[in-house]
C-alpha cells in the first residue's frame, strides 16, 4: 500500500493520525489553520470577559470570572501545543495573528457593554462552542482530539456559569430582566455566525469532513444550536430576537431567519466593532511579556548548560 492509501484507510477505519504518521500536506495545512484559529480564539476570547473582572457585581462573581478567563488561557496553550506537533511554531502562529493574517472567531469582535453580556457569553457563546468542540474529541488528528477532552469539560462549566447568571438576572428586578433581554438581542445573531458560513459557501468544510477533522457541517451545528437554545430562552422568560422563528414539526426543529452574511464577512475581514481593539490589546500583551519569555529562555539555557557540565564531569 502507498502512504496515501495507508492514510486513507486509517481515516476510513476511524484510526487516529499521529504526528509521526505520514499525512497529505493539505491535511496538515488544514489542521494548522483550524487549530491555530481555535487557539487564537481562546486567547482573544479572554479580552471581552476580562473587561468585567474589576466590575463584577460580587466577590463570588469575580472569582468565577477570573477562573474562567484562566481556563481560556489554558485552552489556548493546549491548542498551540497540538499545533506545534504539525511543524508550525507558536511564535510564527502568534506573528500571523498579530499581523492580521490569521483569523479568530468573529464573535469576539463585539463589545461587552453590561454584566448581562458576561452571562450571555457563557450561556450562548460557550454553548455554541461546546456544540462545535465536543465532536472534535473524535477528530482524526490525535493531539487535537486529546486536547479537546479537557477543553470541553471546562467549557461545560463555563456554560453553566453563564446560564446561572442569566437565571439570576431573569428572576431579578425589571431593570435586570431588561438588561438580560438586551444582551440576548445583541448576541443572538453573532452567535449563530460562530458556526461559520453556510455550507454552500464554505470552501473548507467538505474536505474537513472527508478527513473526519469535522464530524458535522456548519449548518447542521447551527440547527442543533437553535433547537437547543430556544427552549432555554423560553425557560428564562427571554425572547429570541427572530420574528421568523417557529417550530417545524416536519423536520422536528425550528425554522429561523436569515443571518446577515454581509455583517459576518465584514467582521471576518477585520471591520467589526472591536477588531482593531482586540488586536491592539493582543500585540501590547505580547510585547509587554517579552521580558518574561526572554528570562525563561535564559534560565532554560543555563540549566541545560549545568546539566551538560554535570554529565561531562
Amino acid at each position: 500500500m502507498t502512504e496515501q492509501e495507508i492514510f486513507d484507510k486509517k481515516i476510513d477505519d476511524d484510526v487516529r493520525i499521529e504526528p509521526k504518521d505520514w499525512m497529505p500536506e493539505a491535511y496538515r495545512k488544514t489542521l494548522i489553520r483550524q487549530i491555530s484559529q481555535h487557539a487564537h480564539s481562546e486567547y482573544v476570547g479572554m479580552l471581552p470577559e476580562a473587561n468585567w473582572i474589576t466590575r463584577a457585581p460580587t466577590l463570588r462573581r469575580k472569582a468565577t470570572l477570573l477562573a474562567k478567563v484562566q481556563d481560556e488561557a489554558g485552552h489556548g496553550l493546549y491548542l498551540y501545543s497540538a499545533m506545534e506537533t504539525l511543524g508550525m511554531s507558536r511564535q510564527q502562529s502568534l506573528d500571523d495573528l498579530h499581523s492580521g493574517k490569521a483569523k479568530y472567531s468573529s464573535i469576539f469582535n463585539y463589545p461587552t457593554l453590561t454584566w448581562a453580556d458576561i452571562g450571555t457569553i457563557g450561556w450562548l457563546v460557550d454553548g455554541a462552542a461546546i456544540l462545535n468542540q465536543v465532536p472534535l474529541c473524535r477528530t482524526s488528528y490525535g493531539p487535537y482530539a486529546r486536547a479537546m477532552v479537557r477543553v470541553c469539560k471546562e467549557e461545560s462549566f463555563h456554560q453553566r456559569q453563564g446560564f446561572e447568571i442569566m437565571m439570576a438576572l431573569s428572576a431579578g428586578t425589571a431593570e435586570q430582566k431588561e438588561m438580560a433581554q438586551d444582551a440576548i438581542n445583541r448576541w443572538w445573531w453573532p452567535t449563530l455566525m460562530m458556526f461559520g458560513p453556510k455550507d454552500s459557501e464554505s470552501g473548507n468544510s467538505e474536505l474537513s469532513m472527508r478527513w473526519r477533522i469535522k464530524r458535522f457541517s456548519n449548518d447542521e451545528l447551527r440547527q442543533k444550536f437553535v433547537d437547543m437554545m430556544v427552549p432555554q430562552a423560553e425557560f428564562l422568560g427571554l425572547k429570541v430576537p427572530d420574528e421568523k422563528l417557529k417550530w417545524n414539526a416536519e423536520k422536528n426543529g425550528y425554522d429561523f431567519g436569515e443571518i446577515d452574511w454581509e455583517e459576518f464577512w465584514r467582521v471576518v475581514k477585520g471591520h467589526g466593532q472591536c477588531n482593531k481593539q482586540r488586536l491592539d490589546a493582543r500585540r501590547k500583551a505580547h510585547d509587554d511579556g517579552a521580558w518574561v519569555r526572554e528570562a525563561a529562555t535564559a534560565y532554560a539555557e543555563k540549566r541545560a548548560q549545568r546539566e551538560a557540565t554535570k554529565k561531562g564531569a
